[in-house]
């Protein structure tokens, strides 16, 4: 049965990511296509994907659709347009014989596929709206649950954090990070790493404005690069609600009254706000009484955790934990401006020098397919989520002014259009050549990184450099 359950996940997880993967791509060559038609614009082929066909069929428009074997995108053959035959293979069309296109419709069909994805994205968002998102109290956290003490560099080096350095505190409500307000966890972690601040002896810098006991105020980190990503980071995890998942028969949790679903909430006068502070506090005070208060329906309660000879820890406690999680539901210009602004801030990221960003942690067609399968096998609202982020950032990618990008063709149409005669066909044809290979390289290159990260992601992380909110099936909580 086992089998068979893994067996219908994943044909689950691939049949979403050809419906989500695929029909992003779809919609996209959708827009140039009825944008071309709309305008008179004469269609020979559309393609999804690149390369040798694997199938196709001439419909009774006349236009050739084809499925291609490289699934790295897909294209629209407009020959009037644009002469790509080094990308979309020779044409059939003898264009001299087709009336010029004026400079408005190049652009109205080069700009169709880019608003067709964001029209795309807008619609799921609005999805979204109606069913819901589901999310935990640690994802919707902008607080500080914990400070590690330490971090472990890539050279294997440990230093004190930075978030220990400038004396943040558990229950510290992070708002802005750079003047970027926050609104959840993962605006903190991208927030950090996206950052690009310089102190003036050139370590890396990020100001946090936080709330306290009621009060604002700025505090300046300077964040290490940790992990086998070299991601920029300060030493904080989120803070949120820990529950009691279930609790072993026979052990010392049930043996004080420990309860599923307790929330607990401090240990001894230490507020619990993260896992790894109970854990902490379990075995710095194995040697004593502990107090452990916790809210149990309306009720709150106090139980007495006797001392633990020989220091028992909190996976030897026999309790396991999760943490609340619930649906919200975001408004779609919520969702679309959001996306959006972090697609702008992660491509300013990528250009700055000062940033930590490169090409590398960029993922490719590999680590897209490997995210929307983990969201397939989690929630089909989380593929949903996904897709409004993968529309976003094709539209915004596809803008740029970049030679092969529509947003290339765009600015060629527009030179053309100012200097008052087109550019020369070669020169076109030679540029678009040459940027294709850079591409396909690019995406090659990042493909790489996004491999090596799914082989490395067999390795437990160190707790020093990534801890994980408890999950409703993790394991006994470790300090």
């Amino acid at each position: 049965m086992d089998l068979l359950t893994v067996l219908f996940s994943n044909i689950w997880a691939v049949f979403l990511i050809v419906l989500f993967f695929g029909g992003s791509i779809f919609v996209h060559e959708l827009g140039h296509f009825l944008a071309a038609r709309r305008r008179g614009v004469h269609v020979e082929r559309f393609s999804i994907g690149f390369g040798p066909k694997i199938f196709s069929w001439r419909g009774k428009d006349g236009v050739e659709y084809r499925l291609s074997w490289l699934p790295l995108g897909g294209y629209v053959a407009l020959p009037q347009l644009a002469d790509m035959r080094g990308i979309e293979g020779e044409s059939e069309t003898d264009v001299a014989k087709l009336p010029p296109v004026s400079y408005s419709t190049k652009i109205l069909v080069f700009g169709a596929g880019a608003v067709f994805n964001l029209i795309f994205a807008f619609a799921l968002a609005t999805i979204v709206w109606f069913v819901g998102q589901p999310t935990s109290s640690y994802d919707a956290s902008t607080t500080i649950g914990y400070v590690f003490p330490n971090l472990t560099l890539p050279d294997n080096s440990t230093v004190r954090s930075p978030a220990a350095e400038a004396g943040l505190q558990a229950g510290d409500k992070i708002l802005t990070i750079d003047g970027h307000p926050v609104n959840e966890w993962r605006d903190v972690q991208a927030g950090i790493a996206l950052g690009a601040g310089r102190a003036a002896d050139q370590r890396r810098k990020a100001t946090l404005t936080i709330e306290r006991a009621g009060q604002k105020k700025d505090v300046v980190v300077y964040p290490r690069l940790i992990g086998d990503e070299s991601n920029r980071a300060i030493g904080v995890q989120a803070g949120y609600d820990l529950l009691v998942l279930s609790v072993d028969a026979g052990s010392l949790a049930e043996k004080i009254g420990l309860r599923e679903k307790d929330r607990i909430l401090a240990l001894d006068q230490t507020p619990i706000l993260n896992v790894l502070t109970y854990g902490d506090h379990l075995v710095a005070n194995a040697t004593r009484e502990v107090a452990i208060h916790v809210q149990r329906g309306d009720a709150q309660l106090t139980l007495t955790l006797p001392p633990r000879p020989g220091g028992t820890d909190a996976a030897e406690f026999g309790a396991k934990f999760t943490t609340e999680s619930k649906l919200v539901y975001p408004n779609p210009f919520e969702q679309f401006s959001d996306q959006v602004r972090m697609t702008i801030r992660t491509l300013g990221s990528l250009l700055n020098p000062q940033s930590d960003i490169g090409i590398s942690k960029l993922s490719g067609p590999v680590g897209i397919i490997r995210v929307f399968h983990m969201a397939a096998q989690a929630d089909i609202r989380m593929v949903l989520w996904f897709t409004i982020l993968v529309n976003i950032n094709l539209a915004i990618f596809n803008l740029l002014p970049i030679p092969v990008l529509d947003g290339g063709h765009m600015l060629f149409a527009t030179i053309g259009k100012l200097r008052g005669r087109a550019l020369p066909p070669n020169f076109i044809l030679t540029t678009q050549s040459v940027f294709m290979v850079l591409l396909f390289s690019m995406i090659l290159y990042v493909s790489f990184f996004d491999v090596r990260r799914i082989v490395r992601d067999v390795v437990p992380p160190r707790v020093e450099q990534k801890a994980e909110p408890p999950k409703e099936e993790a394991a006994p909580a470790k300090p």
